[in-house]
């Protein structure tokens, strides 16, 4: 069985590896997309801090992941129909845009099945991103009383 999740994977972190070793349990081949920093942008809005190459070099070294791959625009469609996986594993985040709806419809069709999971509460890639800011501003306070 394939599995195939999707996500930007910045700042890699305990709960990116959940995910993953999660997907893992599914299946016995984890295929896992990394959107680029072009489509990361379209729906967010700060593009990764580690560049593309470099977050899919992380991932390929994770034994729980067997396949890594970008994609360059919200289509998750093609990527399906070269890789035929039998479970998409999507975030509780996913909603009803009609790239997601696309997929559903074909993966429905295909008789693939799509899992739902939460996040990891413990962290994000966004509360990294906010704690990194949070210390910096408090070594630049500190620095100044001294």
């Amino acid at each position: 069985m394939l599995v195939y999740t999707v996500g930007t994977f910045d700042l890699l972190h305990v709960g990116h590896l959940a995910l993953l070793e999660y997907c893992k349990t599914l299946g016995d081949t984890v295929a896992v997309g990394v959107a680029s920093d072009e489509v990361v942008n379209s729906y967010k809005p700060n593009v990764p801090v580690i560049p593309l190459e470099q977050r899919m070099e992380m991932l390929k070294a994770l034994r729980c992941v067997d396949i890594v791959r970008p994609y360059h625009k919200l289509d998750y469609v093609s990527a399906c129909k070269e890789l035929k996986p039998d479970i998409f594993v999507i975030g509780e985040d996913w909603g009803d845009k009609q790239h997601n709806l696309d997929v559903e419809a074909y993966l429905h069709a295909k008789g693939g099945k799509i899992i739902q999971v939460s996040y990891n509460p413990k962290t994000s890639s966004t509360k990294i991103k906010q704690n990194v800011v949070e210390q910096s501003h408090r070594g630049k306070y500190l620095a100044q009383e001294l």
